[in-house]
C-alpha cells in the first residue's frame, strides 16, 4: 500500500493586513507566522499551470463561515485582490515545502451559502491596458492620485439616514440638504452602518423634489440591503467632461483628458489639399 505525507496548504492575505490559512490536512499546520487550519471550509482545485506568461487557471471554493470568510465581507469587497499563497508541503514535517502558486483572488460568486473564488496568477498583470488614453473625457476616477479633488470636502459629499427602500435599489430621502438636480448622479454611494455596512454601489439617478425630497436610484440592488436608520454617504457623480471638472469641481487643471481632440468625424473625413500657387 502506499502512502503520502504531501497535503496543501495556503494563505490568504487581504489588503488590510488580516491573513488566515487552509489546508487539506486533517490537523493545523504551522510555518511562516501563520496556523493553516482544516476547519475552515475552503478547498482548491488543482493548478492548472503553464510555461510561458499564460495565467494560471485554478479556483478556491469553500462554505461561508462566521470566523473567516463571511457574505458580508464578500460583498462589501473585503476579499478583493487578496494576495493568496499555496505550498505543498510534507505534514510530517513543514519545512519541507514547495510554494507552488501566488497570486491574487479574483472574480467571486457566491451562491447557497458558499463561494468561489478565481486565483489569478503573477502573470495576470500583463493584461492590464498601459498608457495613456486619447479621448476627450477624463481617464481619472473622481478622488484618485491624479484627480486630486478631495471628496469629503463640503458640497461633494452628505451623509443621511435611509427613510425609504423600494426594490432594493431607490432610496427616498426627506428635508434633504439643497443640492442642486442630477448632483450625485454617476456618484458613490456607501453603506455606513448596519448589516450592509462596508457595501457600495453606484448612481443611476438622482431627482430632486420641491420641499425637500430626494430620491436616489442606483443602477443594481447590492446584495445585502440597507434598512430604514442605516447611515450612507453619497458622494457627488462626474460625468468626466471637462465643462463638469471646470465647473463643478473647480479642478480643470488637473483635467486628464483631451477635450480639444479633433471629432471621429473629422479625423475621417476627407481633407481638401491646398495648391501652391
Amino acid at each position: 500500500m502506499t502512502t503520502t505525507t504531501i497535503a496543501r496548504a495556503w494563505s490568504v492575505r487581504r489588503v488590510d493586513g488580516l491573513t488566515i490559512g487552509f489546508t487539506d490536512h486533517d490537523r493545523a499546520l504551522s510555518f511562516e507566522g501563520v496556523t493553516f487550519r482544516p476547519d475552515r471550509g475552503l478547498t482548491a482545485k488543482a493548478l492548472v499551470q503553464a510555461t510561458g506568461l499564460s495565467v494560471d487557471n485554478s479556483e478556491a471554493t469553500g462554505a461561508l463561515s462566521d470566523d473567516a470568510i463571511t457574505e458580508r465581507d464578500l460583498m462589501a469587497g473585503r476579499w478583493d485582490d487578496a494576495q493568496l499563497r499555496m505550498w505543498e508541503v510534507d505534514w510530517t514535517d513543514a519545512a519541507r515545502r514547495r510554494l507552488v502558486f501566488r497570486g491574487t483572488l479574483g472574480e467571486v460568486a457566491r451562491a447557497n451559502g458558499a463561494f468561489r473564488a478565481e486565483l489569478r496568477g503573477l502573470s495576470e498583470q500583463l493584461n492590464a491596458p498601459q498608457g495613456r488614453v486619447y479621448h476627450r473625457r477624463c481617464s481619472s476616477r473622481l478622488g484618485d492620485a491624479t484627480c486630486k479633488v478631495d471628496v469629503t470636502a463640503p458640497g461633494l459629499s452628505v451623509q443621511r439616514q435611509v427613510e425609504g427602500l423600494d426594490e432594493g435599489r431607490i432610496l427616498t430621502f426627506t428635508n434633504f440638504p439643497p443640492f442642486a438636480a442630477n448632483w450625485f448622479e454617476q456618484g458613490r454611494i456607501e453603506v455606513l452602518s448596519g448589516g450592509a455596512e462596508g457595501l457600495h454601489g453606484m448612481i443611476k439617478n438622482d431627482t430632486a423634489f420641491p420641499g425637500g425630497r430626494r430620491v436616489i436610484e442606483l443602477w443594481s440592488a447590492p446584495g445585502i440591503l440597507p434598512v430604514t436608520g442605516d447611515q450612507v454617504r453619497l458622494t457627488a457623480g462626474c460625468d468626466k467632461a471637462a465643462a463638469t471638472c471646470r465647473l463643478k469641481f473647480a479642478n480643470f487643471l488637473n483635467f486628464r483628458g483631451f477635450p480639444h481632440l479633433p471629432s471621429e468625424d473629422w479625423l475621417m473625413a476627407p481633407q481638401v489639399g491646398v495648391r501652391n500657387g
